[in-house]
């Protein structure tokens, strides 16, 4: 029975890092822009908040504190997958 799991451990990490790189630089070009009302926020496809405009004024605090979020956010979820793939004995 094909086993996916084995699969993956047999991929090479090497070309992986490289696709997921290139994969990055294409997400960071991508601009997504959401407008509810007096608020308009424009973030990036890898999760980072360029702006965040309140009656057309933008607030870099604002900006700073929400990106601050999501970075831990990320790290946290980073902690888990790595955390989940040595149980599973994979990437080691």
């Amino acid at each position: 029975m094909f086993n996916p799991l084995k699969a993956l451990a047999n991929l090479n990490p090497a070309k992986m890092q490289e696709q997921a790189a290139k994969i990055q630089e294409e997400l960071g070009q991508l601009k997504f822009t959401s407008t509810q009302g007096r608020i308009s926020v424009v973030i990036t496809g890898n999760q980072v908040v360029e702006s965040v405009m309140i009656d057309g004024q933008n607030i870099p605090e604002l900006v700073e504190t929400l990106n601050d979020a999501i970075r831990q956010s990320q790290q946290a979820a980073a902690n888990k997958l790595a955390s989940m793939s040595q149980s599973l004995g994979i990437g080691q």
